[in-house]
């Protein structure tokens, strides 16, 4: 499913063409490139989810909270999101690229997967795609951005 999001980023969000063809021409060219059907299925649905945390109930269940908290990680996401993806997330909420409502919206994409194999690069594509879908973060994302593409590893995992 991550290859039909990073191919649908890239193709509509991340390039100069628009995304208003409908839901059926969408999925008829995802499966023209070769994606399964039941995987297109499941990224759309994915999608959807994602625009709807945007939304006013939604985001009323997304927990806030201080400066001075920390996130504890339930099992099931200790499981999914590994230490080094825990700590990436941590990270860039220390640098201000993720606020707490942001880094909620990241796990329940995450959760959101159905995979038990989440690689750092697989949660830094999220990441972008979530920034990119909540107005306001334009900031963020070109950070999210640069890191995502940084060539040079350095001390960002």
């Amino acid at each position: 499913m991550m290859d039909i999001l990073m191919y649908l980023f890239e193709t509509y969000i991340h390039s100069e063409n628009e995304l208003n063809v409908n839901q059926d021409e969408l999925e008829q060219e995802l499966l023209r490139a070769g994606f399964r059907q039941d995987e297109v299925y499941k990224a759309l649905n994915w999608l959807e989810d994602l625009a709807a945390l945007q939304s006013e109930d939604a985001s009323q269940n997304i927990a806030t909270s201080s400066a001075t908290s920390i996130r504890i990680y339930s099992d099931q996401e200790q499981q999914r999101i590994d230490t080094r993806c825990r700590g990436f997330i941590l990270f860039l909420e220390q640098i201000g690229v993720l606020s707490a409502e942001l880094r909620e919206m990241v796990i329940d994409r995450v959760m959101g997967l159905e995979t038990a194999d989440l690689q750092l690069d697989d949660l830094k594509w999220i990441i972008l795609m979530v920034l990119f879908n909540v107005p306001g973060n334009e900031n963020a994302y070109t950070t999210m951005e640069e890191l995502l593409y940084s060539t040079d590893h350095g001390i960002l995992h």
